[in-house]
Parts: C-alpha cells; sequence; structure tokens
C-alpha cells in the first residue's frame, strides 16, 4: 500500500461552513464592484470639470482674438457685438469656474475620501484569509494527531495543538464576523453619503443652464 502524506493545511474538517463563505463572497465582490465604480465616477468628473473649464477659457481666448481683430478698429457695430461677446465669455468662464470649485468640494472630494476607505477594508479581508490560513494549518495538525495512536507522547502533541489552534480559531471567527457585519453596512451607506453630493451636483447644472441662457 502507498504512503500518501498528510499535506498540512488541508483539514478534512470543513471548518468554514460553505454558506458563511458565500455570504463572505458575495458581500466581498459587492465591494470590489463599488470600489472599481468609485474610482471610476471620480475620474470622469475630473475629466469633465477639466472639459468644462478648457471649453470657456478656449471661448475667451477667442473672444479676446475678434477684439485684436483690425475690423474692430473700422466697424464700430462689429466692436460693439465683439465686446457683448466677450462680456458674455468671461461671464461663463467665471461661472464655469465657480461650478468646478463648488463640484469639487461638493462630489469630487467626498468620492475621493468614500475611495480612501476601501484600501483598509481590503487589508482588513488580507487579515481574515491569513487567520483562515493559520486556522486550516492548525486544523489539519490537530486532525494529524487525532488520527494517531493515543500513545503519551502523542496525547502531549495533540493537547499542544489544540491548545494552539483555540486562539486562532477566535481570532479568524472574530475577524469573519466583523466584516460579514460591517461589509453590508458599508455597503448600503453609499446611498445616504452619496445623495447630498449628486443633489449638489444637479443644483449646479441647473444652475449652469440658467447662466448660460442670459449670457
Amino acid at each position: 500500500m502507498s504512503w500518501i502524506p498528510f499535506k498540512i493545511g488541508q483539514p478534512k474538517k470543513q471548518i468554514v461552513p460553505k454558506t458563511v463563505e458565500r455570504d463572505f463572497e458575495r458581500e466581498y465582490g459587492k465591494l470590489q464592484q463599488l470600489e472599481e465604480q468609485t474610482r471610476r465616477l471620480q475620474k470622469d468628473m475630473k475629466k469633465s470639470t477639466d472639459a468644462d473649464l478648457a471649453m470657456s477659457k478656449s471661448a475667451v481666448k477667442i473672444s479676446l482674438d475678434l477684439l485684436s481683430n483690425p475690423l474692430c478698429e473700422q466697424d464700430q457695430d462689429f466692436l460693439n457685438m465683439v465686446t457683448a461677446l466677450d462680456t458674455a465669455m468671461k461671464r461663463m468662464d467665471a461661472f464655469n469656474q465657480e461650478k468646478v470649485n463648488q463640484i469639487q468640494k461638493t462630489v469630487i472630494e467626498p468620492l475621493k475620501k468614500f475611495g480612501s476607505v476601501f484600501p483598509s477594508l481590503n487589508m482588513a479581508v488580507k487579515r481574515r484569509e491569513q487567520a483562515l490560513q493559520d486556522y486550516r494549518r492548525l486544523q489539519a495538525k490537530v486532525e494529524k494527531y487525532e488520527e494517531k495512536e493515543k500513545t503519551g507522547p502523542v496525547l502531549a502533541k495533540l493537547h499542544q495543538a489544540r491548545e494552539e489552534l483555540r486562539p486562532v480559531r477566535d481570532d479568524f471567527e472574530a475577524k469573519n464576523k466583523q466584516l460579514l457585519d460591517e461589509m453590508p453596512r458599508f455597503y448600503h451607506s453609499r446611498l445616504d453619503y452619496f445623495q447630498p453630493s449628486f443633489e449638489a451636483l444637479i443644483r449646479a447644472q441647473a444652475c449652469g443652464r440658467a447662466a448660460l441662457t442670459r449670457c
């Protein structure tokens, strides 16, 4: 009969119920998706505000170039029209700058703050995974001695292995429970957290349309 060495780290006992593992993977998967969406939204908002500012700066430059056109010296009506355009473009640029500052404060910075939570969350998940690996390793060690003939030295090693296992198991269960409690709570908090930001964004865009209408 061939002998197959027992691999420490792979216990026979199912130490984490499959339902618990599925719940953990589901909740963590939702947060990974939320992290990516938050990062993408922050990036898109930055691109949008940069584009707004670039557009209004370009419009101001165009109006200034027109003012330096010789036609403005030759045609008073043309000068009046270009001067009115220049005033409107500068007004639009000033408003765009104000709007971008507001979006930075009420949307982009909150997105950045919300996103800063994910590194510590991911680190907590890694610590939980390390605790699980330690738990499996020591559980396998206990099972190995349980399967041996119950001699004095084996019983002593079994007792020692069980003593080593107990705090590691408790540590894993505490980390696992904390994450299973906190991950859904954090995920659902996104609605209350972002609602004021999106309301501020809508107001800023509405004011922008009104300002352009006045221009």
